[in-house]
């Protein structure tokens, strides 16, 4: 992937859902989440059966990956949902019904990020906990380009605007910084 630095060397799976709190009988949503469930299956395991684990994705070759994993391992908990998350109430997750949506290096790979925020947004809990994790403005042997990482203090303040209260700032590794936000 990265020059040999993969996986939880380069972010920290376990930090990152500690931090977002999840557990039993959580609905959670990986807004995002690409094709190897580096975040889908640990939160899998934290909700337990009782829980959900929404792996939310607009590639379906990422989403039939995920599938696949789920039914190889016996994965119960997770459920697929294609969706262009830029698209104001185009994901098939009921308005309101998240108890935390992860945001994982998917903000950078859109220029309608506060769309993305909102649909974010609107699938969470009052009170429910979204979590950004993005690629630091800083120059770096991998990730994506400088110009297309997200400013963290234009995201603060766009989250603001919108309705989402900065609860915390947390480290999650040197190429990445890691924001949680509630849902007021």
């Amino acid at each position: 992937m990265y020059q040999g630095i993969t996986g939880n060397k380069l972010l920290d799976a376990n930090i990152v859902l500690t931090k977002a709190q999840v557990g039993p009988k959580m609905k959670v949503g990986e807004l995002g989440c690409g094709s190897n469930g580096h975040f889908v299956f640990p939160a899998s395991k934290l909700v337990g059966r009782e829980g959900i684990v929404y792996a939310v994705d607009i590639l379906k070759v990422a989403l039939d990956s995920i599938r696949r994993r789920s039914l190889a391992e016996n994965v119960k908990n997770v459920r697929t949902v294609w969706s262009d998350l830029e698209v104001f109430n185009a994901t098939t997750i009921a308005s309101g019904s998240l108890d935390v949506a992860l945001l994982i290096n998917t903000l950078h790979q859109s220029k309608k990020r506060i769309d993305v925020l909102r649909e974010a947004m609107r699938m969470l809990k009052r009170n429910g906990r979204l979590v950004i994790v993005e690629w630091k403005n800083i120059a770096s042997p991998f990730g994506p380009p400088e110009e297309d990482r997200v400013n963290l203090e234009n995201l603060k303040i766009a989250a603001e605007k919108i309705g989402l209260k900065l609860d915390e700032e947390f480290f999650v590794g040197h190429y990445h910084f890691g924001l949680i936000f509630y849902k007021l």
